[in-house]
Formats: C-alpha cells, structure tokens, sequence
C-alpha cells in the first residue's frame, strides 16, 4: 500500500479556518423535531483580480491563497505565459464600501499584457454556451501545446490520493461546502492542496502556487479534484502541463475530448474503497496507469 506524505508550506490549519469560515445558527429538524444549534459555513466573498490597475475578472471565492488564485488564474485564462511575465503582486486597499482584501493587482512585467479588449473576446470564447466544442479544443490549442510527459503511475498511487486529498479536506470537514484540488507527484507526496467554494477556483489555486514557486509545467504530477472534471478543469490542468488529471466525480463529454486529444490521462469516479483497492473508470491516456 502507498502512504502519500504531506509536503505543504501553509499557514496553521486553525488560522486558515479562521478566514474561511464563520458561524451561524441553524433549525436542525430531524424525526418531526426542530433543534437549534449552531453551525459553521464556508464563507464566500467576491475577488477582483486586476492587471496594472484594469479589471480583468471577479469571481467568488473563499479567502485565502488569494495571490496563488490570481495568478493561476491569469495563467490558465492565457493573459500571462509564465512567472517571468509578473513584476509584483499585492491587495489592494479596500474603498468605503469594500471588504478588506478582496482587490488583488498584479502588475506585468510587460505592459503590453494590458490588453482588456483580447480579455474580453478570450472570456466570451471559454465561458459562452453557445460556442462548439471544436471551436474551444481549437482555442485551447493556440495556449497550450500537447502533454509531453513520461509519468506512468500505479493504482495503488491513486487510491492513496484520494485517501490524502479527503483527509486533507480540513475546512470540508467542518463545513461540506468547499471544492478541493491537490497535486501528487509520482513519488507519492502530496505537493499542494487547496480547497474553495469553486472547482475552478481550487484548481487555480493550486496551479497559482506552482506558479510562484518556479515549477511549472507539472510534468511529474498527478492533478486530483473532489468535484467532476469539466472542460475548464482539463483546459486549466492543460496549460499548467498536467498528464493525468484523476476526478471524483464523472467528467464531460467535451473534457474527455479535449484530454484525448491533447494526450492527457483522465480518471472520473475514482473510490478508495479499502486500504488496498477502490475503483475508478479511465477515459483517455490509459497507457500511463498501471494495475
């Protein structure tokens, strides 16, 4: 059996709840009775993320790792390319009617990053409903080249992933409200976890940390996410350079597309049922697990 070790530079556990979550009083009712008592939520804010002082996104999010989801952000969305297109990072000052921290600016080692017009046509292509599947495989192309990876992986390596993800899940534990996604290399360490109210959200962030430390792309590692694998997850994993992004959920018709045909791996409904064995279904790159 593989035991996958913790390797994380994070701040305590208590002090990173305490920013994300917060507590509330519920009516529990159960066998025709109403109890109350207290509860404990994930708590959801707004983040704006900015190039050189211009708007470029909001999105809801729970606090913390906000540097990591700015800038995995940025990466995946194709505005920057690389570490080397940022000169600096900071939250802004909060207006009157703004809640602290919630304003993050990034400023470009290029100006020439600062195009808000390319924002807006490359934001309408991945998030419109109406537009083809070919037609974002084919946009996606244009950012990010096919995997190039040798990594092949056992099973047992997947089910000790899933086992370290959900016990890593520590703001899940109390609240059963977040997302969470963790990369685990192919000597079994789980390199980064990060949980949020959304998927993508959690996937940015982990790839925003990697991002910051120089480590990209993530050729050697393994992509685990506690929700489905959508499109934009396969299409973040994608430009970050992932080979095998394993799910928990079921996947898409157009994320298995797009994995296939960018040489990814892709694992949907993955279960560690024991401490030995479990189940999953492979729908792309099957020649990189091993039984």
């Amino acid at each position: 059996m593989i035991a996958i070790s913790l390797k994380r530079d994070e701040a305590p556990a208590e002090e990173r709840a305490a920013r994300q979550t917060v507590a509330a009083r519920t009516i529990a009712w159960k066998d025709d009775r109403a109890v109350t008592r207290s509860d404990v939520l994930a708590v959801e804010e707004p983040l704006e993320i900015r190039l050189a002082g211009c708007r470029v996104a909001v999105t809801m999010r729970t606090p913390g790792d906000d540097f990591d989801l700015a800038l995995g952000f940025l990466l995946t969305e194709g505005i920057i390319r690389s570490g080397d297109d940022v000169a600096s990072i900071a939250h802004c000052p909060a207006e009157p009617d703004e809640v602290e921290g919630n304003i993050v600016n990034v400023n470009p080692a290029d100006p020439g990053l600062v195009d808000p017009e390319r924002w807006r046509r490359n934001f309408y292509a991945t998030s419109s409903c109406g537009i083809c599947g070919k037609a974002s495989i084919e946009l996606i192309r244009q950012q990010a080249a096919p995997i190039d990876s040798d990594l092949r992986v056992s099973s047992d390596l997947l089910f000790a992933g899933e086992r370290a993800l959900r016990s890593a899940q520590t703001v899940f534990g109390q609240t059963g409200g977040l997302h969470a996604a963790a990369l685990i290399s192919r000597e079994g360490v789980l390199i980064a976890l990060r949980e949020d109210v959304g998927r993508h959200n959690a996937v940015d962030k982990v790839i925003g940390a990697m991002l910051r430390d120089g480590r990209l792309p993530l050729r050697d590692s393994v992509l685990m996410v506690s929700s489905r694998a959508s499109f934009e997850v396969i299409q973040k994993a994608l430009v970050a350079g992932v080979p095998l992004v394993a799910a928990m959920s079921a996947p898409s018709s157009l994320a298995v597309e797009l994995a296939r045909e960018s040489g990814m791996s892709l694992v949907g409904f993955l279960r560690s049922e024991s401490e030995r064995g479990g189940r999953f279904n492979i729908y792309a790159g099957s020649d990189r697990i091993d039984g």
